[in-house]
C-alpha cells in the first residue's frame, strides 16, 4: 500500500484513480501543491501533479518520504530534477496525449488572429454588423514557421499543409524522409524567422530554450508576421515582445502560456510587490499589458484541455504508478 496524493484534480478524475488504487490510501485535492499547504503531506509516498504545482528544493525538503512523481503533462519545468536525482525521487511524465489537441488550439489561435475572431463576435453581440476594421487575411499560400518538429510540431505542420501553407520546419534533428513526405523543409532558426508570415512555438522549456524569441529573434521577424506560442511561457522574452507588437513590427500574437502565468492567477500575490524579484515585477507588467492588446489572443494554457486528452493523461498517469509499483520503469524523465 502506497500513500499517494493527487493534486490539480477535478472532481471526475477521482472515479478513474480510485478505480486504478483501491488498495492504496489516496489524497485528492483540487489545490497545487505548493510551499504554502506541503506540511499538510508530509507522509505522502507518490505524488501526482500538473504544471501549477511546485516541486522545487524547498517543497521537497517537507516530503522525507516521497519516492514518485508523476506529472500529469509532457513538460516538467515545475520539477527540480537534480534534487530529485539527489533524493532518488522518479520523476516520470505523460510523453503522448495531446499532440493533436494543442495543435488544434494553435489553429485556433492563428484562425482567430486571422479573422478577427473575437472582435467579429464582440462586436456583433453589442448589435452592430459594420465591417469597418474587420478584414482579415487567408492562410492559404502563407509561410509557417514551426520551431520544434517533435509530435506537435508534426501535427500543426499537417495541418497547415491542409490549408494549402508552404511550411518550415526548425529542430536540431532532422528527419529528412519525414520531410520529404509531409512536404516541408527544414531550416535554420534565423532562416525560418526571415521568411515565415506566422511563426509557432512548439519547443520544451529549459535553459537552451529560455527566451529562445528574444529581441534579436523578433527583429529577424518578417513585418506584419504573426507569432503563436503554446509551448511555454519562458520561451518568450516578453518584454521584448510587447515592443515589437508596439511598434508595428508584428502584426499580432497568439498565446496560451506567459512567463509568469503562475502570478497572474493569483491576484493576492500580485498586490503584494515585495514577493516578486524586480524582473518578475516586469514581466508581470508587461504580461498586462499583453492582456489589453485587441491584436492579442491570450487563453489560459487550455491547449490540453479537451476531453479525449484529459482521459489520455489519466489513463497513462495510473500505468506511471503501477509500473513504478511493480519496479517498472515507464514514462521515466532524463
Amino acid at each position: 500500500m502506497m500513500k499517494i496524493g493527487f493534486f490539480e484534480i477535478e472532481n471526475w478524475e477521482r472515479a478513474h484513480l480510485k478505480k486504478g488504487f483501491s488498495r492504496d490510501k489516496l489524497f485528492f485535492s483540487e489545490n497545487r501543491l505548493n510551499s504554502v499547504n506541503v506540511k499538510k503531506f508530509k507522509d505522502l509516498e507518490a505524488v501526482g501533479v500538473f504544471i501549477k504545482s511546485d516541486l522545487s528544493k524547498k517543497v521537497l525538503d517537507q516530503l522525507p518520504k516521497l519516492k514518485l512523481i508523476t506529472t500529469m503533462s509532457t513538460g516538467y519545468d515545475h520539477i527540480d530534477l537534480n534534487e530529485c536525482k539527489k533524493r532518488k525521487i522518479v520523476v516520470s511524465n505523460v510523453p503522448v496525449y495531446g499532440e493533436n489537441t494543442v495543435a488544434e488550439h494553435t489553429f485556433a489561435l492563428i484562425l482567430g488572429l486571422s479573422r478577427k475572431l473575437v472582435s467579429c463576435v464582440e462586436r456583433t453581440k453589442d448589435g452592430s454588423f459594420d465591417l469597418t476594421g474587420l478584414r482579415g487575411f487567408d492562410v492559404m499560400g502563407k509561410t509557417l514557421g514551426v520551431v520544434g518538429g517533435g509530435n506537435i510540431g508534426q501535427h500543426v505542420v499537417k495541418m497547415g499543409k491542409g490549408f494549402e501553407m508552404d511550411v518550415l520546419v526548425f529542430d536540431i534533428q532532422r528527419d529528412l524522409k519525414l520531410a520529404n513526405k509531409m512536404g516541408f523543409k527544414y531550416c535554420s532558426l534565423e532562416m525560418l524567422l526571415k521568411k515565415s508570415d506566422i511563426v509557432t512555438l512548439h519547443v520544451p522549456y529549459n535553459k537552451h530554450t529560455h527566451h529562445l524569441i528574444d529581441s534579436k529573434a523578433l527583429a529577424k521577424m518578417k513585418k506584419g508576421s504573426l507569432l503563436i506560442n503554446t509551448s511555454r511561457g519562458g520561451v518568450v522574452d516578453t518584454m521584448a515582445l510587447v515592443r515589437y507588437l508596439k511598434n508595428g513590427k508584428l502584426l499580432g500574437a497568439g498565446l496560451d502560456v506567459l512567463e509568469e502565468e503562475k502570478a497572474l492567477m493569483e491576484e493576492a500575490q500580485l498586490a503584494k510587490k515585495k514577493h516578486w524579484k524586480h524582473k518578475d515585477t516586469r514581466v508581470l507588467k508587461a504580461d498586462h499589458a499583453l492582456l489589453k492588446m485587441n491584436n492579442v489572443l491570450i487563453t489560459p494554457h487550455n491547449a490540453f484541455n479537451t476531453t479525449e486528452a484529459l482521459m489520455r493523461i489519466i489513463n497513462t498517469t495510473v500505468e506511471n504508478i503501477k509500473g513504478f509499483k511493480k519496479g517498472k520503469k515507464v514514462n521515466l524523465v532524463k
